[in-house]
Order: structure tokens, then C-alpha cells, then sequence
């Protein structure tokens, strides 16, 4: 535990000792750009490293984390159908497979779609033992995926943008998938000899081929901030959402977020496309939420989840971001006891707003009418 937090302490220091930086990407014409990097629409307020120090003071003579009732739940991935699934082309039945963390196998409009993966032991920079580790294997091996054919990137953090899962991605036979990232990020992934990359910001988006059509990739607005290293600083890169549209299939991915008013936007920027249907499916973080006065500003609790998926007009969310590493107060468990009382107290039903287990996979159904052109 303390050469644990020794290390995570040093690596942290870092990052609050990061150069002024210069963003070549810089647009004074958009309110989110800064000439040293990016910002939120909101008030964000960055924790000091002296209340950071406190968390850790305070996790380490509390104990840490309470320990968990119950492990998280695992079950056998349906590797037949995730098979065939993948490669049904038109015929592709929309699903979604937890592979863990936030790591979500979505298929739909004819594409393999992979949200942050993250296949690796430990979110460190570099693995030598210490710093949270995974409590099970990812739900389907990396080497057991079907070819996929698009990687979407949230933000920089080490737990959603790990090095080794895309490099591994990156050589799958049949060539490497449409990795598409926030601003900034291109340059990194150009680092590593990962070249498939296309950057966005804000609003931007990107066009790709579907079995049913073409699917468009849009880079939508959370409350989160970026930081990897002391080179690759705090805000210097983007942070994003997505939403992906296949004709049959509108899918949104909340990224690593606190709460704010962006998923209301995010829903009237594409309510004209959508109409009153919203988002067929989508992925939003439950988990690394204590203690509050730490982690409100970077990271949602389940109550605030249940707001995100109201605010988005999903017809079916999944619960991320819990389960698989220990980064936060609250036991391995007890996201999802939390999303059920949420639940509860809004009135959602269970199939409006589930977790899965681990390896699990949940079939979805297709949207009822056409998309229209936005």
C-alpha cells in the first residue's frame, strides 16, 4: 500500500508541475480553446495538489477503500455470436459486450466499434508492480475480438488511453481500425507508429463506411480535463464524448465526465436528426465517484449518471467505469447498488439503465424509423 502510493504520488507531482504549453491548435474564435490548451464551458475547478495529498492522507489512514461484498460479476463472452455478429454486415444485430472498465465491444450498422480500450494489468505508465490493478481478466481477450473497425478515445488518462491495447489493435490481421481522437491526441498516437488517426474537436466529425450505410462519428462536449505526462500536460489535449451514427443505430458514449449541462446540448444539438427517439444505447460512467468533494468535478456519481442518461434521451444506458480498477473510495461493488436505488428514486426501470457482467453481452434493438439528415 505506501510503495503503491508512493508511486502515484511521483507520478502525479509530475503533472502538477507541467511547463506552460503552447496549443498549436488554438482558435480564439471557440470558447473552449486557451493559447496553453483547452477548457471547459463550465466552471471546473482543478483540485490543488494539497487536496490531493489529503485524499490520499486521508485513504491511508482510513484503510483505503471499503472491501467489496461481492467480486464483480463475470460470465463467459458468447464468442459465437460476437463472431458471427461481426461479421454479418447488414445483417448485424446491434449489441453491446462489457469487456471491462470502459471498455464497451459496440456492433452496429455493419462496424466493430471499441470504446478507450484497455486490455492492460495496471493504468500506469509503466507496469512495475504497483498502482491499481485489474481485478479479472478483460471480458473477451484481445485476441478474440473480431476485426475491429473503429476505436474511439475519450481523453488521455492512462485508464482510457492505454498504450499497449492500441498498439495490439493497431497489428490486428486485416489492418489496423479508424482510430478517431480528441484534438491534440493525433500527434501522440503519430508517436507510437499509429497513423489510422483522425482528430477531432468539438462538434467536428467524422465519416466512415457501414454495411448499412455510412456512419459519422462526432466528438460532443463533457466536463473532464487531460494530463499523461510531464511533456503532454494538464488541458493541453481535448477530452470529448461521442455520438455515432449509423442509419439504423444512434449510439453515445459519455467518455469520463463530471456532470453538467453539455448532454442536455449534446441532446438539443441532434435533436433535429433524431427527433424524439434520442439515443438508441449508450455507455455512461458510474463508478470512481468518492469521496465527493474530490471526485464531483471529474467524475459522476450513479444519480448523476441517471441524469446524463435522461438528459441524452437514451433509450438503454450501460454503466461504466466501475468494476475493474480501484481508483476511487467507494468499494468495487457499490456503483451498482447505487445505480439501483438512482434508478428507484427517478423511476427507471432496470432495462432502461443496467450493468453487465463482465463478458457479457446485451442485444439491442434497431431504431424504429429512419435517421434524418441533420
Amino acid at each position: 500500500m505506501r510503495a503503491a502510493l508512493a508511486a502515484l504520488l511521483v507520478v502525479v507531482a509530475g503533472l502538477w508541475a507541467c511547463a506552460t504549453p503552447v496549443n498549436v491548435h488554438f482558435d480564439a474564435s471557440k470558447p473552449h480553446h486557451r493559447a496553453d490548451g483547452f477548457r471547459n464551458l463550465e466552471h471546473f475547478e482543478h483540485e490543488r495538489f494539497s487536496e490531493f495529498l489529503r485524499w490520499k492522507w486521508q485513504q491511508w489512514r482510513t484503510g483505503g477503500p471499503p472491501a467489496a461484498k461481492a467480486p464483480t460479476p463475470m460470465v463467459q463472452p458468447d464468442l459465437e455470436f460476437i463472431g458471427r455478429n461481426g461479421q454479418a454486415g447488414v445483417a448485424m444485430e446491434p449489441a453491446a459486450t462489457w469487456i471491462g472498465h470502459s471498455t464497451v465491444l459496440v456492433q452496429f450498422g455493419g462496424i466493430n466499434l471499441l470504446t478507450d480500450p484497455m486490455f492492460s494489468e495496471r493504468p500506469m505508465p509503466v507496469d512495475i508492480g504497483v498502482g491499481p490493478a485489474r481485478t479479472q481478466p478483460p471480458g473477451v481477450p484481445l485476441a478474440r475480438l473480431p476485426h475491429i473497425d473503429l476505436v474511439v478515445i475519450s481523453h488521455n488518462h492512462y485508464d482510457h488511453l492505454d498504450e499497449k491495447s492500441v498498439l495490439a489493435l493497431n497489428a490486428q490481421p486485416g489492418g489496423p481500425p479508424q482510430f478517431v481522437v480528441p484534438l491534440g491526441l493525433k500527434r501522440w498516437f503519430n508517436g507510437v507508429g499509429i497513423t489510422r488517426v483522425v482528430e477531432l474537436d468539438w462538434w467536428q466529425s467524422h465519416m466512415l463506411p457501414g454495411a448499412s450505410g455510412p456512419v459519422e462519428v462526432v466528438l460532443t462536449h463533457v466536463k473532464h480535463w487531460s494530463a499523461r505526462s510531464v511533456r503532454d500536460g494538464r488541458m493541453q489535449s481535448l477530452w470529448g464524448g461521442y455520438a455515432i451514427f449509423a442509419p439504423d443505430f444512434h449510439f453515445y458514449y459519455a467518455g469520463d465526465t463530471g456532470y453538467s449541462g453539455d448532454f442536455k446540448r449534446t441532446r438539443e444539438y441532434f435533436r433535429k436528426r433524431q427527433g424524439e427517439q434520442g439515443f438508441d444505447f449508450a455507455a455512461i460512467p458510474i463508478g470512481a465517484y468518492e469521496p465527493r468533494w474530490f471526485m464531483r468535478q471529474q467524475h459522476v456519481n450513479p444519480e448523476e449518471a441517471v441524469f446524463i442518461h435522461r438528459d441524452v434521451a437514451a433509450r438503454a444506458s450501460l454503466g461504466v467505469h466501475w468494476g475493474t480498477f480501484l481508483l476511487a473510495d467507494e468499494a468495487h461493488d457499490q456503483p451498482p447498488q447505487d445505480l439501483a436505488a438512482a434508478r428507484q428514486q427517478h423511476g427507471i426501470k432496470e432495462n432502461e439503465f443496467f450493468v453487465l457482467a463482465v463478458g457479457e453481452t446485451r442485444r439491442l434493438p434497431r431504431r424504429t424509423a429512419p435517421a434524418t439528415a441533420r
